[in-house]
C-alpha cells in the first residue's frame, strides 16, 4: 500500500528532515538514502521501521543541514589532488575549467571531524522522526484502506453468490446426465430393436458423478472464503501476506472445479467466481 510521511528537527546545530515513502511490496524492503556523514545506520534505521510497518517496499530519504555557526570541516587535500590530476588533462583537451565550488562538492573531497560523534548520536534524534514520519505514512495507508476493504468485499460477495448458486446445482448435475443419457441410449437402441437396461444406465452415471463431484472443493472454497471475510474484519494486526495466500487457495478450488464441471449454468458461475478471485488477489498485495 502507498504511503508517505515526514518530520523535521533542530538538535545540535544541525536541521534535519526525514522522508519515509512506501509502495506496494509482498513483504517489508526497506532501503536508505543517507548522506555521506549518516553511513551505517542502515541497519538500525530499517530495524525502527521494521516496529512500525510490516509490508511494502520502503524508501527512507536522511537530510542533513549543518548550522553555519556550528558547521566544522576540513579538506581532504589528498583527494582533492587525485581529483585535479584525473581532471586537468580532460578540461585541458575539451577546452573547460573547474571551479573550486566544482571539486568541493565531489565524493570525499570535505571531512566532517565529527562523522564519527554524529552517527553514535543520530538515532536518538532520528528514531522519534522515524516514528512520526511512519505514523504519516499509515494514516495515509489508513485512508486508502477504508476504499480497498470496500472493495475487496464487493468481491467477496460475488464470490459468496456464485458459489451458493454453484451449491445449489451441483447434485442435479447427475442427473440431468442421466436424462440426456437414457434419451441418447433408447434413441440408438430403437434403432436396434433393444432397450437399455437399468444397471447399465446406473453404472455410467456413477462414474460420471464420480469424475465430476465438486462437493470437496465446493466445501473448502466456501471455509477459504469465510477465513478471507474474518481476517479482513478484524483489523488487529497485518494480515496481507495470509489474505494473499487465502487468495491463491481459493483460485486453486475454483480451478479445479472449472476443470470438473460438466454444466454450461455451474461454469458461468465458475467464471464469475475466479474473475472475482483474481481481482482480490490484485487487491492484496495493497494490504498490510
Amino acid at each position: 500500500m502507498t504511503g508517505f510521511g515526514s518530520a523535521e528537527a533542530a538538535a545540535d546545530g544541525r536541521r534535519w528532515h526525514v522522508e519515509v515513502r512506501t509502495v506496494n511490496g509482498r513483504a517489508l524492503k526497506c532501503s536508505c538514502r543517507l548522506p555521506e556523514s549518516l553511513y551505517g545506520l542502515e541497519t538500525d534505521i530499517e530495524r525502527t521501521v521494521a516496529g512500525t510497518l510490516a509490508r511494502g517496499s520502503v524508501t527512507v530519504t536522511v537530510r542533513l543541514h549543518e548550522e553555519a555557526a556550528t558547521a566544522k570541516a576540513k579538506l581532504n587535500l589528498a583527494a582533492i589532488r587525485a581529483y585535479i590530476d584525473e581532471l586537468r588533462p580532460v578540461m585541458e583537451d575539451a577546452g573547460l575549467s573547474v571551479s573550486a565550488g566544482d571539486v568541493l562538492s565531489l565524493p570525499g573531497v570535505v571531512d566532517d571531524d565529527h562523522d564519527d560523534d554524529l552517527r553514535a548520536t543520530a538515532m536518538s534524534v532520528l528514531q522519534p522522526m522515524l516514528a512520526q514520519a511512519c505514523a504519516g505514512v499509515n494514516a495515509m495507508r489508513d485512508a486508502e484502506g477504508v476504499a480497498l476493504h470496500d472493495d475487496v468485499t464487493s468481491h467477496l460477495h460475488v464470490i459468496t453468490t456464485q458459489l451458493d448458486q454453484v451449491r445449489a446445482d451441483a447434485p442435479r448435475i447427475a442427473e440431468a446426465y442421466e436424462a440426456r443419457l437414457r434419451q441418447r441410449m433408447q434413441a440408438m437402441l430403437a434403432d436396434l430393436g433393444a432397450q437399455s437396461r437399468d444397471e447399465d444406465i446406473i453404472r455410467e452415471v456413477a462414474i460420471f458423478a464420480e469424475r465430476t463431484d465438486i462437493a470437496e472443493e465446493i466445501s473448502r472454497l466456501g471455509t477459504h472464503v469465510e477465513q478471507f471475510a474474518d481476517l479482513l474484519g478484524k483489523g488487529d494486526g497485518p494480515v496481507g501476506r495470509t489474505l494473499d495466500f487465502l487468495a491463491q487457495e481459493m483460485l486453486r478450488e475454483a480451478n479445479t472445479m472449472g476443470s470438473k464441471c460438466q454444466n454450461a449454468d455451474v461454469a458461468r458461475c465458475i467464471v464469475e467466481i475466479k474473475g472475482a478471485v483474481d481481482r482480490i488477489k490484485e487487491q492484496v498485495q495493497n494490504i498490510e
